[in-house]
């Protein structure tokens, strides 16, 4: 029964990504070890929505390392069926930090075993787009999983997650797979264990920033950071990637253009076009509200908004026949307000992008 809900979980988030991000494109599947131990080593910066995002997309089941703080009560089930494993930190309780130990364990077993596992390799999740430095959890991990199961074959992938904006829905999406690093390279006799743990984080963070749009935060990162604009995402990723580094794309799009001495008309627009969704948008901006970290506030709404969205359109199409519908045929005109509906939608989201961002 877990499995199924699994797999149904997987592919749900697989298809509702496609509708929550303008465009998604995948990179680099062909780099994912067919056989062996695979431990994921994805860039963090959209709290519960990263792991989704990266586990939906590949064929091999995913086993993934989770703050402990959201594991117990009657939620426990689904968290065992979705394959998360609780991490304890020092915020915790420092008694707690010894609980890692069994969970490490079991990670390194998973791993011997040919399994698949996620971590994230930087300290905390953040809303930048530059990699922070990586912590050695993941490369120890690794490293003595690979110690422990001398026969098998372990490997570390890294993946860029890249948001073509952290907040605001139907952005483009980059989901970049890096080549894999085989552990076993990094089993030198000559070298001390911590010697070759620090070689392998080394290594692991060269190859992430290899596949994420703005690899470091240095003086003229907040500049490159303007190019990320719906003219450019649609670029492909080594286009992109490129273009920012060079400086050569553009930092401000059309509609940015039209708007930019027009700031209350944009406003105005915003609103009426917010008006045919107002309770759907309604209900994500207070529970958003209950989020004092702003990282959450796209895992509410990938996680509310296939729900609430399509109740409502069916709600208020129901309701528009009942009272202007008269002798028109029931399904065209439940059809046709239902997509006035979501074409609004889209073009509030669409006005979003055009504020200075």
């Amino acid at each position: 029964m877990k499995e199924v809900f699994y797999n149904i979980i997987k592919y749900f988030f697989y298809f509702t990504a496609r509708l929550y991000f303008k465009r998604v494109k995948v990179y680099g599947l062909n780099n994912i070890p067919k056989d062996g131990g695979v431990l994921f080593s994805p860039n963090h910066q959209g709290a519960l929505l990263d792991p989704l995002l990266v586990g939906s997309n590949i064929y091999r089941p995913v086993t993934s390392l989770t703050r402990s703080d959201v594991f117990g009560g009657p939620f426990q089930w689904f968290m065992d069926a979705l394959r998360m494993l609780p991490v304890y930190r020092i915020r915790n309780g420092y008694a707690n930090l010894k609980k890692n130990d069994k969970i490490f364990e079991k990670c390194r077993e998973i791993l011997g075993n040919g399994e698949c596992i996620m971590m994230f390799s930087e300290a905390a999740h953040h809303n930048e787009y530059f990699l922070q430095r990586l912590s050695k959890g993941s490369s120890r991990l690794a490293f003595e999983a690979q110690i422990e199961s001398p026969e098998s074959l372990i490997y570390i992938v890294p993946v860029g997650i890249n948001y073509g904006h952290h907040q605001i829905a139907w952005s483009d999406l980059h989901l970049v797979y890096g080549k894999p690093i085989n552990v076993k390279e990094f089993l030198n006799d000559n070298n001390s264990d911590v010697e070759n743990i620090n070689l392998l984080r080394e290594g692991l963070e060269e190859k992430m920033k290899q596949c994420i749009w703005i690899p470091d935060k240095n003086d003229q990162y907040f500049e490159k950071k303007k190019m990320i604009i719906p003219k450019n995402t649609k670029l492909e990723f080594n286009e992109l990637k490129e273009g920012i580094e060079k400086g050569s794309l553009k930092t401000e799009g059309f509609g940015q253009k039209i708007f930019s001495n027009n700031p209350r008309l944009l406003e105005i627009l915003i609103l009426l076009f917010s008006i045919p969704n107002f309770l759907p948008l309604l209900v994500i901006k207070n529970v958003i509200s209950k989020f004092k970290d702003i990282v959450f506030y796209s895992s509410v709404k990938i996680c509310l908004g296939p729900i609430i969205f399509p109740l409502w359109w069916l709600s208020l199409g129901y309701l528009t026949y009942g009272i202007y519908g008269g002798n028109l045929d029931f399904l065209k005109f439940v059809v046709l307000v239902e997509a006035l509906m979501i074409l609004s939608l889209y073009i509030r989201q669409y006005l979003l992008f055009c504020r200075k961002q």
